[in-house]
């Protein structure tokens, strides 16, 4: 847990350093858009079955990798460089406010009428593994890159279904405002320089939450606690300045 805080830290200082190191540098960003599909385990998925509940995957923060660290190793406190040195890639974003998802998916007769809108945001994340490209200078040799990443997580959802009017019975409406935990696999892949798409998967485990309650987290089978997503996202990488 100490090299985690560490890192953070480091990231920390790197993007907000202090006055004697005054000046602006370019730090690369990527901004990610694209389709999600969700799966929620219990009373959602049984009412709608194998069609998932649509979203919209979003990505927008700077990436402080090797590359970055080596141009500006200068401008690193000295008692930092050894642990930038054991670093591949940090990423940093703007705001912890910028949700990572933002579901879409209104209620469809045909699908037994259930809906969903919301947004999830991700205020704390750790890549476990990363293979493949280690820095963007090395793209033409290794042309994708594979991360397993996992992320804390805060959801709000409003839940929802009506039939002719009529809520459906066994999905109540409800208001889901819960803490979670996410594993992702991701393959990014090089299109150009500045080009990329991602496609990947995984899953969340919420502190369960009972449809039509807020508080109640029993029975579980009528809980919303997990779910399993896919994504496809189209990436554009841009170099960014900022003073430091």
């Amino acid at each position: 847990m100490l090299h985690v805080i560490r890192r953070l830290v480091l990231g920390a200082v790197l993007a907000l350093s202090s006055t004697a190191l005054a000046g602006k540098v370019k730090v690369p960003a990527d901004f990610g858009i694209g389709p999600e599909a969700f799966w929620f385990y219990g009373p959602l998925l049984e009412n709608r079955g194998a069609v998932p509940h649509f979203a919209l995957a979003f990505n927008l923060y700077a990436i402080i990798d090797k590359d970055w660290i080596n141009e500006n190793r200068d401008r690193i406190p000295a008692n930092y460089r050894g642990q930038a040195d054991k670093i591949t890639e940090l990423k940093i974003g703007p705001s912890i406010f910028i949700p990572s998802t933002i579901y879409v998916s209104p209620s469809i007769d045909a699908l037994n009428g259930v809906g969903l809108f919301g947004a999830t945001w991700k205020p704390l994340g750790l890549t476990l593994v990363t293979t493949g490209q280690k820095s963007e200078r090395s793209w033409n040799q290794s042309r994708g890159r594979f991360n397993l990443d996992a992320n804390l997580l805060l959801t709000a959802m409003y839940i929802y279904s009506n039939i002719g009017g009529t809520e459906l019975a066994g999905i109540p409406k409800t208001f889901f405002l819960r803490p979670g935990v996410e594993l992702q696999t991701t393959l990014l892949l090089n299109v150009t320089r500045t080009v990329l798409i991602s496609v990947g998967g995984g899953a969340q485990a919420y502190i369960p939450q009972r449809l039509g309650a807020f508080f109640d987290v029993l029975p579980i089978e009528r809980t919303v606690w997990l779910s399993f997503f896919a994504f496809l996202k189209f990436h554009v990488r841009f170099p960014y300045e900022v003073a430091l």
